[in-house]
């Protein structure tokens, strides 16, 4: 048994994470849907007896929002509240430090300037909702706790906007993008790296915001990502593009409290850069 558990360990985030601390030869249990159903609490609470983790990185979630608003409304709410009430109670009674993984969807994205930690919530779609409930219970269940906001999130362990950009790509020599929601990417080694840096430094506990630094629009992303190909990315407002779920308009959170840590922030544009030469 190690000090470390991570839920949700084959996820986008869940095997990013596994991916760094096998680089750094740190051990740890990881445990999949099906290995720890998080909304069953008495399987939650039966693993987290056996392993009695120090450290507890929730990275277990529903994160599909456009289903989440109907189909998969129920299912939604079970993972991210139900399922993290279950994981905050097991990981309190065994005396961990839980690293809870949040969203800028919790804000309504009409402020025009930076989001910090404490500013009024609002959202307006179901996902964020339930993350929004998630956050409570942590911040209610736990003594020592890490709830981190992020947005926008790529990476190389799942489905993601850089890969769909890549794959369009493929067959469409135009593409057209909203250019009119602004917000700040987040490459899922950035955010992987400050849960460790933060249970490693024993930072103040509470809420941060993490993302890479600088921020652009869906259209800006998407003409980075593909710079070397050609396809021509053509901007469309919200009202072409209709989804589903509510989209913030301007979700970008203030970095400032993450980086009073020391932890230093890669740009979007450097974290892309570095992915995309991953995958060459």
């Amino acid at each position: 048994m190690s000090d470390i558990l991570i839920t949700g360990a084959n996820g986008q985030l869940g095997s990013e994470l596994r991916n760094l601390l096998d680089e750094r030869g740190v051990s740890y249990d990881a445990f999949d849907s099906k290995q720890l159903d998080i909304t069953n609490p008495d399987m939650v609470s039966e693993r987290f007896e056996a392993v009695k983790p120090k450290i507890v990185f929730h990275c277990a979630a529903f994160t599909a929002v456009d289903p989440a608003e109907d189909e998969k409304k129920d299912l939604n709410w079970k993972v991210n509240e139900e399922g993290t009430k279950n994981v905050a109670e097991a990981a309190e009674k065994v005396d961990a430090t839980i690293v809870y993984i949040s969203t800028d969807y919790v804000f309504d994205g009409t402020k025009q300037g930076e989001y910090t930690t404490d500013d009024p919530t609002n959202p307006k779609n179901e996902y964020g909702k339930s993350k929004l409930a998630g956050e409570e219970i942590v911040a209610k269940t736990m003594s020592k706790y890490y709830i981190i906001r992020t947005s926008w999130v790529f990476g190389k362990y799942g489905k993601n906007f850089v890969f769909t950009m890549l794959r369009l790509a493929e067959s469409h020599d135009k593409l057209t993008v909203v250019d009119d929601q602004v917000g700040r990417p987040t490459w899922t080694r950035t955010l992987a790296e400050f849960m460790v840096y933060a249970t490693d430094n024993h930072i103040p506990y509470g809420y941060y915001q993490l993302s890479n630094d600088g921020q652009c629009s869906w259209c800006e992303f998407a003409s980075d990502i593909l710079k070397d190909k050609p396809v021509d990315v053509q901007p469309v407002t919200s009202d072409q593009y209709p989804q589903k779920a509510y989209r913030p308009r301007h979700s970008v959170m203030s970095l400032d409290k993450v980086k009073k840590t020391g932890f230093v922030i890669p740009t979007w544009q450097e974290a892309l850069e570095k992915f995309l030469d991953q995958l060459d």
